[in-house]
């Protein structure tokens, strides 16, 4: 158990980046009322939870409906969380993790950032979507395992909306330097638990014996 908490904290951290999307929510708010910053973490982190629980819950079922089974899923999933881990080392935006320029410019005539761009793509993106079916699925059905990784992504939940809380000083604190070296480290981590998925993957799949 102790071990899925420690993947699956790292994973969430990672392809979530409470702290990306903090430094990202001060830049989009500055001068607003301290209630309405309260008001749009809030909801932006609700749906972003209820939009990964829905998948880590039934996107393993939609994906067998479709043919895909674990293997696949395992690789792919590992591929897609390395690239991921690759841009976060080298510090180079991730599409999967980011707004596009034209994205940002709409975003900040936005009256209500919560669900674009806060709670998808910046906090449920495609990575942190994959990572949910990804670390459900190596549960293997367990069914204290999946609450486990259900525990994991509500603390990552959880700590996302007290860093939006705490944007600005956040974002004194850190400064750049901090931010980045923050997410080289859990880059480095995301990257070496995803060539672990793709060699889990590549191994069920029965092409090596």
């Amino acid at each position: 158990m102790f071990e899925t908490a420690v993947v699956a904290l790292t994973t969430f951290i990672a392809t979530v980046g409470p702290f990306d999307v903090a430094i990202f929510f001060a830049a989009l708010t500055p001068g607003m009322a301290q209630a309405t910053r309260r008001r749009l973490a809030a909801r932006a982190v609700l749906i972003a939870a209820v939009l990964l629980m829905s998948f880590a819950l039934v996107g393993g079922l939609l994906l067998k409906g479709m043919g895909i089974g674990l293997p696949a899923l395992r690789t792919a999933g590992g591929i897609l969380l390395l690239l991921m881990g690759i841009d976060l080392v080298f510090q180079r935006p991730s599409s999967a993790q980011s707004t596009t320029p034209e994205e940002m410019e709409e975003a900040t005539h936005r009256p209500d950032i919560a669900v674009f761009p806060l709670a998808m793509p910046l906090i449920a993106g495609p990575g942190s979507l994959g990572a949910s079916i990804l670390l459900m699925a190596n549960t293997h059905g367990h069914w204290l395992s999946k609450l486990v990784v259900l525990l994991c992504l509500l603390m990552v939940m959880l700590l996302t909306f007290g860093l939006l809380l705490a944007a600005a000083k956040l974002q004194r604190f850190l400064g750049l330097t901090g931010s980045q070296v923050i997410s080289r480290i859990f880059g480095f981590l995301l990257a070496s638990l995803a060539v672990q998925f793709i060699f889990n993957g590549i191994l069920q799949s029965g092409l090596i014996d």
